[in-house]
Order: C-alpha cells, then sequence, then structure tokens
C-alpha cells in the first residue's frame, strides 16, 4: 500500500498530543519509511514574519497574506513549501504532476516577489515514520487514511480540513469514540 498523496487523519483516541485532531498530507510512502506535513495546526507565525526571519524582502506589490503552519516534530526549524504548480525550484520532491514540497530558499524569495507558485501551504518542520511504523500505526487504529484532494490541501480554511476529508470517506469523526477495543 502505497500511501503518497494521502491524508492521515488522526483518529480521537490519538495518545502522541502532537498528533491530536491532526490532519497529515503524504508527501511520501514506501518501503523506507513515510514523511508529511501537518496541514490544519496554524503556527503565531504568518509568512511575512517568516520572510523577515530569513531577511527575504518582501515586494512592495506582492499582496501575500497566509499561515504557517506546524508541520510536524521533525526538525521544526526546517521549512516545507506544499505547491502548485510545481515549477523549476531547488530541492523539490514532485508528488504528483504538478504538485509538488520543496525546501529550498528560492521558492521563498520567488513568493515575496510575487513570483511564486498560486497556490502554496508552507509548513516549518514535518511528520516522520521508518520504515514499517506508520502501517503499524494504522494497525492500531492511530490513523484513518484517504486520498486526498488539492481542494482541502488548498482551498479549504484550516479549522475545516479535518472534517472535510473525513467526510470524503463518509465519517463525521464527532461520531467516533476515544475508546478502542477487540470483541
Amino acid at each position: 500500500m502505497n500511501l503518497t498523496h494521502h491524508f492521515l487523519l488522526a483518529m480521537p483516541n490519538m495518545q502522541d498530543p502532537r498528533f491530536q485532531q491532526s490532519l497529515t498530507y503524504l508527501c511520501e510512502h514506501n518501503e523506507n519509511g513515510a514523511m508529511g506535513l501537518i496541514i490544519n495546526q496554524p503556527l503565531d507565525v504568518d509568512i511575512q514574519e517568516l520572510f523577515a526571519q530569513m531577511q527575504i524582502q518582501k515586494a512592495k506589490e506582492a499582496n501575500i497574506e497566509h499561515s504557517v503552519y506546524y508541520g510536524g516534530p521533525v526538525e521544526p526549524e526546517r521549512g516545507f513549501v506544499l505547491h502548485q504548480p510545481a515549477g523549476n525550484w531547488g530541492a523539490s520532491i514532485q508528488i504528483q504532476d504538478d504538485l509538488c514540497v520543496t525546501t529550498s530558499r528560492d521558492i521563498l524569495k520567488a513568493i515575496a516577489a510575487g513570483k511564486g507558485p498560486k497556490k502554496t501551504l508552507t509548513a516549518l518542520g514535518y511528520a516522520g515514520w521508518g520504515g514499517g511504523q506508520l502501517e503499524a500505526e494504522i494497525g492500531q487504529n492511530s490513523w484513518l487514511s484517504c486520498p486526498a484532494t488539492r481542494q482541502i490541501l488548498f482551498d479549504t480554511p484550516a479549522e475545516q480540513r479535518l472534517q472535510a476529508a473525513a467526510q470524503l470517506i463518509g465519517i463525521d469523526l464527532n461520531l467516533i469514540s476515544s475508546q478502542t477495543g477487540r470483541a
């Protein structure tokens, strides 16, 4: 099972506080492990503050207002930009034809200049799993998964993304018990 370009929905019984009520977008998943970005937990930092911290000059005409997200607990000082279209940026991983995740500074400079990709989601840190770890967690009912949609990634407000992803598979997370067991 390859879950690249899928959402991971934290189940109500998720014990790890870093992932409670999280929606994670999986950028990469293979036999060596998985890498994803939590996409529904905005930080108290916006893109303007990130530019200032990185000493990137924003063009006066560039009208850029969006949140920066807590992408996960691994390397929280490292930035990731999920974007569409793909473009020609350094340090990019192509997820699908025109959807990539990029870690290089050049994409942030282009965004600040108003010349970046049309759709972006910027995160600090990422979520990572070693080979077989994510599959084990799914087997323990910590996560649900479903194919990702770009509408949820880029167009749905952060606070609505988890429930919107659950609706893709016909689930209302408010109706799921946080208790698990075996019959």
